[in-house]
């Protein structure tokens, strides 16, 4: 069929009309596909490239911008892989252990967005010499080890540790529990930083601890002498009170009596602290020597369990079975008979929980595990980084929990008992 000149110029423009809409349809995909694709990320490292003088404790750290980290991978010269983890909240990668001194490291990291399009970028470093002034560390908790409920983590250092040193101290030390109950950590003074729950550990509770401050900074010059590591578990709740007013020691085991035992403590001009304390240390024999004090003495006493610094014990004292239960004769420990000191050392563990109550000072901050002497409220505020918004609200007083003397409620948790027992 022959069509007209009408006809075929309609039929031409049908068709250019056609092929620029084709034309315009692909330019509008490619335009689309341009902009729904992002960008790689962006991405910076630390250490960088041909660094050299860093810390056995250096972190991996990343800077980011339209992606997140997906792997990162740090070997040593000859190859060797370092294992680690990122932080939780993401802002570094942690390895497990301190690094060398005096080696070449390489790490890789790689960013990736959503859309899965990648950086990766690899850096070369290299680690301080070792430092010819280390600062010793201590940490109370040994691998293995079995304590008490009220058992706080502590970590002791020679030499104080300045305010501004503190808050990157306290980023190296990390403990986590199963379960999991978070805590906070506090710092007693330059030589001294707590651990705790807001409440006691959970009777069986593992508690993982690793002190990772060797070859780190510690402020004025000073490192950390070497990365320390525990794995611990929690036993059973025993936990004591003293009332001087009734000379009555009660021992309770997970809340309930078990025993009541007279004691003596300290007489008037060597007083028993009251307060929160813990048991530190156990003795099955050991040697009290206060020669150079205005009372001196030496003598050999059994089944001693320390609660100060100071010299505050509970031990086996046949000397005085007299006058416990009636009357304070001691240097300041608290005495009981042989036969209920030899009961308790059997019963008790380090990290026991005992409240003295009603004698005539008050314990002092720091003169032993006093981590339990202040409110949770006042405990958070000893941290040198912000505590987590879930461990800021102050917890529910426990039932039988009393006001401070200025009225509000005494959030250091007590435990509540039952009348079971003798």
């Amino acid at each position: 069929m022959r069509l007209g000149r009408r006809a075929r110029w309609v039929m031409i423009g049908a068709m250019v009309a056609l092929v620029l809409a084709v034309g315009a349809s692909g330019r509008v995909r490619h335009a689309l596909r341009e902009r729904v694709e992002p960008a790689p990320p962006k991405l910076t490292i630390t250490p960088g490239a041909n660094v050299t003088d860093v810390p056995v404790s250096t972190e991996i750290g990343a800077t980011v911008a339209g992606g997140k980290i997906s792997a990162v991978t740090l070997a040593d010269a000859k190859g060797n892989r370092v294992e680690g983890s990122m932080r939780d909240d993401g802002s570094a990668w942690v390895p497990n252990s301190a690094l060398e001194h005096q080696q070449v490291y390489t790490v890789q990291v790689t960013a990736t967005n959503d859309a899965g399009r990648s950086t990766t970028q690899t850096a070369t470093f290299t680690t301080m010499a070792k430092p010819d002034n280390p600062t010793a560390t201590q940490l109370n908790v040994t691998d293995g080890g079995r304590y008490g409920v009220a058992m706080p983590i502590t970590v002791n250092f020679d030499v104080a540790v300045p305010d501004v040193a503190r808050a990157e101290v306290q980023r190296r030390l990390f403990v986590t529990t199963d379960p999991a109950q978070p805590g906070a950590w506090h710092w007693v003074n330059g030589k001294e930083v707590y651990y705790r729950a807001p409440d006691f550990w959970q009777p069986g509770t593992k508690i993982n601890v690793r002190v990772g401050l060797g070859g780190h900074p510690l402020g004025e010059g000073r490192y950390g002498d070497t990365d320390r590591a525990a794995t611990a578990t929690i036993g059973e709740k025993v936990w004591l009170d003293i009332d001087n007013n009734t000379k009555q020691m009660s021992v309770f085991k997970n809340d309930d009596l078990v025993r009541k035992i007279p004691v003596s403590m300290g007489k008037r001009s060597t007083p028993t602290s009251s307060g929160k304390m813990v048991i530190m240390e156990k003795f099955e024999s050991t040697v009290f020597d206060t020669r150079g004090s205005p009372d001196p003495y030496v003598v050999t006493v059994q089944d001693a369990q320390r609660l100060t610094d100071g010299g505050e014990f509970i031990h086996s004292a046949p000397w005085s079975v007299g006058s416990q239960g009636y009357a304070n004769v001691s240097h300041g420990c608290t005495n009981v008979s042989p036969e209920d000191a030899a009961w308790l050392f059997r019963t008790t563990s380090i990290g026991d929980l005992l409240t003295i109550q009603n004698t005539e000072v008050a314990l002092d901050p720091g003169n032993g595990w006093t981590a339990w002497n202040m409110t949770w409220d006042e405990y958070i505020k000893g941290s040198a980084l912000p505590v987590p918004a879930d461990l800021k609200p102050t917890p529910v007083p426990a039932p039988g929990t009393a006001p401070d003397s200025a009225g509000n409620a005494n959030t250091s948790p007590t435990p509540t008992p039952t009348t079971k027992g003798r």
